[in-house]
């Protein structure tokens, strides 16, 4: 039995059907809202706005819980690899061995680029951030793979083609902005492992690879695969419903993970770091700036707006923090400086009883920085991840027979009719 949410407007009575999710969620259905009472919903961000039912993620934010198809972050960054946790966002199931071993020979088939992409590359303005290169990169790769039809066959091969030479585009980027020749990915290598390889290889010191470094990048893309209806992921749906081509919609996802309160936020976080060290600022400093509402400061990598409690993907990414600083035995500043501020907000009250605690953006910047990402990369590095979550709910939109094309409304706030003066009468 069907319950209802009850609405009374200028005396009129209407029942709003409640919808119940799979974990306990509930949502009024208000399609009909406009249409029978002449209303519309404002509701600014969208935080109390559902936009779509999906099966792909659930986040629990005052429970700090979250879950690929049913399956625990927690377990899968401990257990999983980011192939396998591709695969399970896109098709919905872990897969056996042998479909694992054929989509991961199909990954490392479709990782060469073709070489007039150079071209495109190398004409580029010297100084052009990697994340604009990598959204028009997106799109013109279409123009090699054209062919998008409606087999599922096909579409997991242009899945696959997408994963695949998206972590290439990104090494080259890098490369090509080093004025250094680009490497070719290897057969014998996991993902991974063959994006480490081709950052990092050059003919004069061959790149020494790490499992534990390997292992730390496969736990950041897991953690950052997918996570729910966020920006990117809602402009990736918004922009895909109007039957664009699913280059263009990610595209579009990429556009909207660049800005600094999305996926630039940790390098916005090594960029505080590199300004408290340059003006001479103690952790102890920084968090007495960020408790007064009178200073512009803004603290990054601490809170988040959807987890009322410490990030799950922070907990796991702290520790994974601790093992490559412990690795490495790098002696660096401005990691000095970031685990001064991690002591220093953990144990002030003001943060406990506001709940800010650091968030996944905190620790993966000192990670990524840790393994010698330049910072304009660690945006890219989030798009890499995010990639398989963007296409398994592009997926997802396009097969749901109810999803119609994103149209929001608005309460216009503008001048009422007037009518045209001609020119020469205007004061």
């Amino acid at each position: 039995m069907t319950d209802f949410a009850t609405l009374t407007l200028d005396g009129k009575t209407y029942n709003l059907p409640v919808i119940v999710g799979s974990e306990g969620e509930k949502a009024i259905d208000i399609r009909s809202l406009r249409q029978e009472t002449g209303h519309i919903t404002f509701d600014p961000g969208f935080a109390n706005t559902g936009s779509c039912q999906s099966a792909i993620t659930f986040m629990d934010g005052e429970k700090g819980i979250l879950r690929y198809r049913g399956y625990p972050i927690e377990q899968l960054a401990e257990k999983s690899t980011f192939v396998e946790t591709a695969y399970l966002l896109i098709n919905g199931n872990l897969p056996d061995r042998s479909a694992l071993t054929r989509k991961s020979v199909m990954l490392n088939d479709f990782s060469l680029l073709h070489e007039d992409m150079k071209a495109f590359y190398q004409n580029f303005p010297s100084k052009a951030h990697p994340m604009g290169i990598l959204s028009a990169m997106l799109n013109a790769l279409r123009s090699f793979y054209p062919e998008l039809i409606d087999l599922e066959e096909d579409l997991n091969q242009t899945f696959l083609r997408l994963i695949s030479k998206v972590r290439t585009m990104a090494a080259m980027a890098y490369k090509i902005s080093r004025g250094h020749a680009t490497v070719y990915p290897r057969s014998d290598y996991s993902y991974c492992a063959n994006f480490l390889h081709m950052m990092f290889d050059n003919p004069v010191i061959p790149y020494q690879m790490k499992d534990d470094l390997v292992q730390a990048l496969n736990v950041f893309w897991i953690l950052h695969a997918d996570h729910e209806q966020n920006c990117s992921t809602a402009a990736v749906r918004v922009v895909g419903s109007g039957k664009v081509n699913l280059y263009a919609a990610l595209s579009a996802g990429i556009s909207a993970l660049w800005g600094p309160l999305h996926g630039g936020a940790n390098q916005a976080v090594i960029q505080m770091l590199e300004s408290m060290h340059r003006e001479g600022f103690t952790p102890a400093q920084v968090i007495e700036k960020a408790k007064d509402k009178d200073d512009p400061f803004r603290l990054m990598g601490f809170g988040h707006r959807v987890y009322k409690t410490y990030d799950p993907r922070a907990k796991i990414m702290k520790k994974m923090c601790d093992k490559v600083l412990a690795i490495l035995n790098i002696k660096d500043p401005l990691l000095d400086i970031a685990m001064g501020l991690e002591e220093a907000a953990l144990n002030d009250t003001y943060f406990q009883d506001k709940n800010l605690y650091p968030n996944v953006d905190f620790y993966s910047g000192i990670v990524l920085r840790a393994m010698g990402i330049p910072t304009n990369m660690f945006t890219v590095m989030f798009a890499i991840g995010r990639l398989p979550g963007w296409i398994a709910q592009w997926r997802e939109d396009a097969l749901d027979p109810n999803q119609r094309i994103s149209r929001p409304r608005q309460v216009y706030t503008g001048e009422t009719i007037r009518d045209y003066i001609p020119i020469g009468d205007r004061k």
